[in-house]
């Protein structure tokens, strides 16, 4: 699933508009697993799955894997419908030069939900 985030992301221009002057390197891991996420200027150049050896990343957001599931899914619960929220119950762990990640919230924001179920119709 978090393969298709270059995907998504890029196809969202004004995402990528959003986020023209971010270029920065992530460690994104869900449960036991690392991912790399490399921006440029807006758009999402690299998702790449670890094991890594000495990965180099800004920063890094880490929560157990039952978390992100509930994060991505259709319709979060409350607690689990925003990074901030994550972050406020201690179930997302934010660690690093947190510079690029705070001055550019809502990218990550709107970035990191782009992986959601796709919502049932009513």
């Amino acid at each position: 699933m978090i393969e298709m985030l270059a995907e998504r992301v890029n196809s969202d221009a004004m995402l990528v508009k959003r986020g023209r002057f971010l270029s920065t390197t992530f460690l994104l891991e869900v449960g036991p697993t690392p991912w790399l996420v490399v921006v440029a200027e807006g758009k999402i150049a690299s998702v790449t799955r670890g094991p890594f050896v000495m990965p180099s990343w800004t920063f890094a957001l880490r929560a157990p894997e039952n978390e992100w599931q509930q994060f991505w899914a259709a319709r979060p619960l409350p607690g689990h419908h925003d990074l901030m929220a994550l972050i406020k119950r201690r179930a997302l762990k934010a660690e690093g030069d947190l510079h690029p990640f705070m001055a550019n919230l809502r990218y990550f924001k709107e970035a990191l939900v782009k992986l959601r179920a796709e919502k049932v119709a009513a």
